[in-house]
């Protein structure tokens, strides 16, 4: 890979590109123009990216990108720093970063906004810290930075064993929350309560609100992938004062509220996106990552949770892996090999 591009000359990269809407097959290891950085922005040599739950819908032709976003799928990555557009502060060439994308991560090659990269934390490893910035920003943005969960307040956690979900379980403990967790299987259960999880409910045996009714008297902040599905328990299992942050639909978009419960409850629920905020936005989320949650992963208080890692070139397989479901934690794709 260069990094160095004398006068306008433009050369070539290799990226993951989606041959048309549909199943993983369509995903092309193909030669495509390289990026160039404007103001404001960075280069990256990538080194790694990662599979998101909203990659696949995107390849399923449910998730377009934003407007001015790279058709690239890939919301993270990892990587160095190959060159600084014009007014880049605090950076340098050559710098090892993680960032967090609105596209463009399946590629050996990415343009950032310089607001939305992070430092390479600790001791963790470039390849593995591709898998920080999306699940990192999700979970402090919607569980601290909107539903303010504090010390001695249980956060419930939908779909425990995922990205988000090992990730949520390690912040929830760090800021000394009861964490409980739904999951589908006793070996993902098991797992999550290694990872400090207190109360492990299989979603698939047990029901929810009311194994958390009798553990804890409900949740002060529930953070749910499912939507509408679970819209209707999610209000149930809140205490007074709850906060359900809504953070995906793979239950569905459409779903009856309660408003008598609710109100009852005095309780609120939010539903958030991370990737169309605007650069301004994600970049005020990404400082405040970098000062209140990076300290306690660069001391390993906080740990990436990898479940595998596949060569970019064989996306397919990775979308593959994500989507029967056997994965715990993320998974990477890496450009080294």
């Amino acid at each position: 890979m260069h990094s160095v591009y004398p006068g306008n000359r433009v050369g070539h990269m290799h990226a993951i590109k989606l041959r048309e809407p549909g199943g993983p097959d369509n995903l092309e290891w193909v030669e495509v123009p390289d990026p160039r950085p404007g103001p404001g922005e960075v280069l990256l040599d990538v080194a790694a990216s990662a599979v998101n739950r909203a990659d696949l819908l995107q390849r399923q032709g449910n998730y377009p990108p934003p407007p001015g976003a790279s058709d690239i799928l890939g919301l993270e990555c990892s990587g160095t720093i190959a060159e600084l557009g014009e007014g880049v502060e605090g950076w340098q060439v050559g710098d090892e970063v993680c960032a967090l994308l609105a596209g463009g991560g399946y590629a050996e090659r990415v343009v950032v906004p310089a607001g939305q990269l992070l430092p390479v934390p600790g001791e963790v490893d470039l390849i593995t810290s591709a898998g920080l910035p999306e699940v990192a920003c999700t979970v402090w943005s919607n569980v601290v930075m909107h539903a303010n969960l504090a010390e001695g307040e249980v956060l419930l956690v939908h779909g425990g064993a995922g990205g988000i979900g090992t990730h949520a379980i390690q912040v929830g403990k760090a800021l000394g929350a009861t964490v409980a967790v739904t999951a589908g299987s006793a070996d993902r259960l098991d797992r999550c309560r290694q990872l400090g999880a207190d109360l492990a409910i299989n979603y698939k045996e047990q029901d929810f609100v009311e194994v958390l009714q009798h553990e804890t008297g409900g949740a002060d902040v529930i953070l749910d992938n499912m939507g509408a599905k679970y819209l209707d328990r999610n209000v149930s299992a809140l205490k007074t004062g709850g906060r359900l942050m809504i953070i995906g639909m793979q239950g569905g978009v459409k779903g009856e509220l309660n408003i008598g419960k609710l109100m009852a409850k005095r309780a609120s629920v939010a539903g958030t996106t991370l990737r169309a905020r605007p650069v301004d936005d994600k970049t005020r989320i990404v400082a405040d990552v970098r000062e209140r949650l990076w300290p306690l992963v660069a001391e390993g208080t906080i740990r990436p949770v990898i479940g595998q890692v596949v060569p970019m070139s064989e996306a397919a397989k990775a979308h593959q892996a994500l989507e029967e479901g056997g994965v715990f934690g993320k998974v990477l794709l890496s450009v080294r090999g």
